[in-house]
């Protein structure tokens, strides 16, 4: 399936979830905020949070510094 991560086409086997889609890109453990469809998904909800074809996820990860 096909969704849109960050703004580019992005190709996901089926079925997926948030937390399928953040293990493969390398960001666990990580301090995320994800927006699905332009609604933010709490970190609780990721393993259980379905992705569809043609969803819209935004994926931003903080970084620290002083």
């Amino acid at each position: 399936m096909q969704i849109q991560l960050n703004g580019e086409a992005y190709s996901v086997e089926q079925p997926a979830t948030l937390a399928d889609l953040i293990e493969r890109l390398g960001l666990i453990g990580k301090r995320l905020a994800v927006e699905l469809n332009l609604e933010i998904v709490p970190r609780s909800q990721f393993a259980e949070t379905q992705l569809s074809d043609g969803d819209r996820v935004e994926i931003v990860h903080a970084i620290g510094g002083g």
